[in-house]
């Protein structure tokens, strides 16, 4: 039993998926790049990393392969901006 990728329940669970994910790109980008990290919250994007596990704990235990992807992508990114702030201040 495949995903079948016309099902309307699996367009916008994947369009969310991207969606959700390419947006913390630009961020990660601009933090590691300029090292300018003081005007990011700490406690937010350390809030935001858990409910990205939480999102990929609950995707897997669905089986949601648009959850289980985009959240790994996302901790990945959001991870990277933690680091930053840590490293950068």
């Amino acid at each position: 039993m495949g995903i079948d990728p016309l099902d309307p329940t699996n367009i916008i669970g994947f369009a969310a998926a991207v969606l959700g994910t390419i947006c913390w790109l630009p961020q990660t980008l601009k933090a590691w790049k300029s090292r300018e990290t003081k005007d990011l919250s700490l406690g937010t994007n350390v809030a935001i990393l858990v409910t990205m596990a939480l999102w990929l704990v609950y995707g897997m235990m669905l089986g949601s392969v648009p959850l289980v992807v985009s959240n790994i992508i996302s901790i990945v990114l959001v991870g990277s901006i933690v680091l930053a702030k840590l490293r950068f201040g």
